[in-house]
């Protein structure tokens, strides 16, 4: 089950495949708020405590600069400054140290007022990451070539890992293919695959997705997906809908690769009817695939 997990498909998340980028120049400043958005949250609370220390570290330095400026403080202490810099900051106030000074009460108005858009900044950015509609679809890390009444199809397995409704589903399968024109250029052209079934009304548990193989398909006939495959092409999946609980737009998306692709397979049955009518899925077996007989491509 927890090799399943790490194959969750969140929105969004980031680039299909490895981006290096040369000749651009972006500062972290530069779109903090999309970045710290996009950013995980052990990353996110990680960097909120980084900052909020070196803030404190900061403005205890300032009020070291002159002696005696908090009234209660040991003499020389960077600890009960910087201490004191917390609860300024966070506005606690327990009355132990005060500001002595002209300097300090300065000091002291400049840190409460950074202290507030730090607190509210912090927040919304916080609110906007937790309130975020996501997707938690579960893909299968393998697509199979096998047939269905006598025709080939190439298929792959999507499941709601949450259950709940996802109203409206589309999926969407994009080929990814390498070609070379007469003038010598490289182009990535993408190719709409055509899917027997590309809406779920109402999306709860899985989806088994299959593309036809016939004459009009870029895997038809004999050595299709071997060249396919030395063209570096790139299956990618994405798939929209409307999360029923919170009524917001959702997506997700994931790539293949054609060496990901097993022929003669097909996927084991993972959804079984109870006696009382209960769906029972078996996520041990998601990924699970068998050899069928060989398909006519």
């Amino acid at each position: 089950m927890s090799n399943n997990r790490l194959r969750l498909s969140r929105a969004p998340q980031g680039a299909l495949f490895p981006v290096k980028a040369i000749g651009r120049s972006v500062a972290f400043h530069d779109d903090l708020y999309h970045t710290m958005l996009r950013m995980p949250w052990a990353h996110f609370f990680g960097l909120a405590t980084l900052l909020y220390v070196v803030t404190n570290a900061i403005f205890a330095l300032l009020y070291m600069l002159q002696p005696d400026s908090i009234h209660d403080a040991r003499p020389g202490s960077y600890s009960d400054a910087f201490f004191f810099s917390v609860q300024t900051m966070a506005t606690i106030g327990y009355g132990g140290m005060a500001p002595a000074t002209f300097y300090a009460h300065v000091l002291v108005t400049i840190e409460a007022l950074f202290g507030t858009f730090f607190a509210a900044l912090l927040t919304g950015i916080l609110f906007a990451k937790f309130a975020r509609p996501t997707a938690r679809l579960l893909f299968s890390d393998k697509c199979v070539i096998g047939n269905r009444d006598g025709v080939p199809h190439l298929m792959f397995r999507v499941a709601n890992w949450r259950h709940n409704q996802i109203v409206e589903a589309r999926l969407t399968a994009t080929l990814l293919v390498l070609e070379t024109t007469t003038e010598g250029d490289s182009l990535r052209r993408p190719v709409e695959l055509p899917l027997v079934r590309n809406v779920n009304r109402s999306f709860t548990l899985t989806w088994l997705a299959m593309h036809r193989i016939d004459e009009s398909s870029r895997f038809f006939g004999e050595g299709a997906l071997s060249q396919l495959e030395a063209e570096t092409a790139l299956l990618i999946l994405a798939l929209t809908g409307v999360d029923e609980t919170t009524s917001q737009p959702v997506h997700a998306r994931y790539a293949y690769r054609m060496s990901d692709i097993i022929r003669e397979s097909r996927f084991v049955d993972i959804v079984k009817v109870l006696d009382d009518g209960t769906r029972q899925i078996d996520y041990e077996k998601f990924h699970a695939i068998e050899r069928v007989r060989a398909p006519s491509v």
